[in-house]
């Protein structure tokens, strides 16, 4: 069983923002497999079950805000007895160029606080990493006002089209 969280803030203002990345992925992994999130407050999130093959997948959509992510991917991880390991996160990531994307295990938050709050409340950064690039083509002031800024129309089609390819990537390795 693999738990496979994409991380995102709640609410329609955060709606096609640069943080909510991880949200536009874990969409594009339901829409692939069929699955449908329902809310589940003991969690904090929408959850959904699918089978991939033989392997069951919990597909979380935390509605916690971001910096609290780890408070409800804890709780489902602890539900389903899932060890770190067998944990993918997808989010955003304001260091890798618009249009890439890096899967990888094992590494620092580097900065970001969704994946922070994971690593505090897990007790360990032994889980796979879906890191998906936002990075701005120019020098920002205000990280926070550009990741929580609304993509625009290129970024979005670019954005949807690098989802596509790592999700494919990321299901077919699991």
């Amino acid at each position: 069983m693999k738990l496979i969280v994409g991380l995102g803030n709640p609410g329609s203002e955060y709606t096609n923002t640069r943080h909510n990345a991880g949200f536009l992925a874990i969409d594009r992994i339901a829409d692939k497999t069929s699955a449908i999130f329902s809310a589940n407050k003991k969690f904090f999130a929408e959850i959904a079950e699918v089978k991939l093959g033989r392997k069951k997948l919990i597909l979380l959509k935390p509605q916690t805000f971001m910096n609290e992510s780890g408070k409800s991917v804890q709780a489902a991880a602890v539900f389903y007895k899932i060890s770190p390991a067998d944990i993918v996160i997808i989010h955003d990531d304001k260091d890798i160029a618009l249009g890439e994307y890096r899967i990888q295990q094992n590494r620092s938050s580097a900065g970001h606080n969704g994946v922070q709050s994971i690593i505090e409340r897990l007790g360990s950064q032994n889980f796979t990493r879906l890191r998906l690039g936002i990075k701005p083509e120019k020098q920002i002031a205000d990280t926070a006002d550009f990741v929580l800024g609304r993509l625009t129309k290129d970024e979005k089609t670019n954005l949807e089209k690098t989802s596509i390819e790592a999700t494919d990537e990321l299901l077919a390795v699991l």
